[in-house]
């Protein structure tokens, strides 16, 4: 008896599965048509005994509509969403960016302290100049003035003596120092000038004797630029001449910037 009532309580359960599959199935189809006699109804309404018309006069469950529920999907993202990945590639830097605007002059700064001293300077590039020439042949005055030149070259930096006129011309302004030495001719008299340009500066002077002797004379002059500085024989009633030979040299002319001048 017991598992008769079992076996008859699932086969009512089967049939209310299946009525209810039914019921779902139609549903759509009684959505879309126009007829407005049917309304929607629950599945368990015929299962439900009739109830009394005297406790429910206006209304009976047949005569309730039933309005179909709507349905809206919903995801849980959180449940989706999974752990926290690793950490990728530093990409590639991106294009620079326009040029802004000059800012404003900042304050300027506190004043630094004092530097060393720097290395010395390139000695080729110190203001110089010097000559020492020289006369290996005698030289008797023949005209009433007369340059003497010279044919031995010790020093000439930058070639500021010319050999072929005999004179020193200043390319470097300034204070500079000037000696002459001769040898005296036996018998004749020796007379010459330092000149600077057309002045007469010093003379080296020698009477005539019967033996020949060296004579020296110096002096400093401050030359500007293009001032010429030579040496000049000068003639009077007695012949005057200077001494040297092939074998030593026995004239001489020297000189060398003291000091330049200001700039």
């Amino acid at each position: 008896m017991h598992s008769r009532a079992l076996s008859r309580k699932t086969q009512g359960m089967v049939v209310m599965l299946g009525v209810s599959l039914s019921v779902l199935l139609l549903l759509p189809l009684a959505s879309l048509s126009p007829s407005p006699s049917r309304v929607c109804r629950r599945c368990c309404d015929h299962l439900q005994p009739p109830e009394s018309s005297a406790s429910h006069p206006a209304h009976t469950v047949a005569a309730t509509p039933y309005q179909i529920p709507e349905v809206r999907t919903y995801i849980n993202m959180t449940i989706l969403k999974g752990e926290k990945g690793d950490r990728g590639d530093k990409g590639l830097p991106g294009k620079n960016g326009k040029e802004g605007p000059h800012g404003n002059r900042g304050p300027s700064g506190p004043k630094g302290t004092k530097g060393q001293a720097g290395a010395p300077g390139d000695a080729c590039k110190t203001q110089h100049s010097s000559f020492s020439v020289g006369r290996r042949k005698s030289l008797h005055s023949i005209d009433y003035f007369q340059a003497l030149v010279f044919d031995t070259v010790f020093v000439n930096t930058y070639e500021h003596f010319n050999m072929f006129k005999g004179k020193f011309y200043c390319f470097i302004p300034g204070v500079y120092y000037f000696n002459v030495n001769i040898h005296t001719w036996n018998f004749k008299e020796t007379y010459l000038h330092l000149m600077h340009n057309d002045r007469e500066q010093v003379i080296l002077y020698a009477q005539p004797s019967e033996r020949s002797i060296m004579q020296s004379q110096s002096v400093m002059m401050d030359l500007a630029l293009n001032d010429e500085v030579w040496v000049r024989l000068y003639k009077r009633e007695r012949e005057n001449a200077v001494y040297s030979d092939d074998v030593d040299v026995y004239i001489t002319f020297n000189g060398y910037m003291v000091s330049p001048g200001d700039q």
